[in-house]
């Protein structure tokens, strides 16, 4: 088995290397992730200036992109051989919720989707993890199992693990998305010229988040696992819409 790395959090990130290791006795791992920091990159393509990659002594590609640059280069001619599947992560901090429609973690599984490969987004419930290998062991339980599971065409993994050490675990679950109240007010500042400046504020805290959601799962001491799809078309809208539409003047 093939296996792509990537993440956002930068090629320095402990939970990259975690991972690394972690999936290394199941096929060849090939390390594909960001220059930098690029938390919260989402699925942008860098499509105004040319890409660079580079091969370092360890084996780790850097690429001057973000997340789903990395994935896309990656798998349309970077390598020399496709890889049988995307992995991403470890992310330092939950991707839980509404979160998924920001991280750059989930956005590097979400493009390896989109070129036809299975695809996992791994997170660890910490800004300062202490047991990455926690996650790490669970994602390649993840992977293994995919060896006999297939995921359908639409279908990504986002898998988040509670910081603890692996026996404290109690299990694993399927869940969905929970929904965060609406985000916080911009902190508002000024340079040293009097002009303003703005910080984005903080993730709203939890609204939909009782048993069923990842935000219950992961706070209950549960790995969860939740499927999430590329098509964001709402089905249930279209007749209603269509309607609509027809009786336009």
């Amino acid at each position: 088995m093939n296996i792509l790395i990537s993440n956002d959090d930068g090629y320095r990130s402990p939970g990259l290397h975690a991972l690394a290791r972690a999936l290394s006795p199941l096929g060849r791992v090939t390390v594909v992730a960001p220059d930098r920091d690029r938390s919260g990159a989402s699925n942008s393509l860098t499509l105004d200036v040319p890409i660079r990659a580079e091969r370092l002594e360890n084996g780790i590609i850097r690429v001057n992109g973000t997340p789903t640059d990395c994935v896309h280069l990656a798998i349309t001619g970077l390598l020399d051989e496709e890889p049988d599947l995307v992995v991403a992560g470890i992310n330092h901090g939950p991707n839980l919720g509404d979160d998924v429609i920001y991280s750059g973690t989930v956005a590097a599984a979400t493009e390896g989707r989109f070129l036809g490969l299975p695809a996992i987004a791994v997170s660890i419930a910490s800004h300062q993890p202490q047991h990455l290998r926690t996650a790490g062991a669970m994602a390649a339980r993840l992977v293994a199992g995919l060896r006999d599971v297939q995921l359908s065409a639409s279908t990504i993994l986002n898998v988040n693990v509670p910081d603890v050490p692996l026996e404290a675990l109690r299990g694993i679950a399927a869940t969905r998305l929970g929904h965060r109240h609406k985000a916080e007010a911009v902190s508002r500042i000024e340079d040293p010229r009097g002009r303003p400046m703005y910080w984005i504020g903080p993730a709203g805290p939890e609204q939909d988040a009782g048993e069923g959601t990842d935000f219950h799962a992961l706070r209950t001491g549960w790995v969860s696992v939740t499927p999430i799809q590329i098509d964001l078309t709402r089905h249930g809208a279209l007749p209603a819409l269509g309607q609509w539409l027809g009786a336009l003047p």
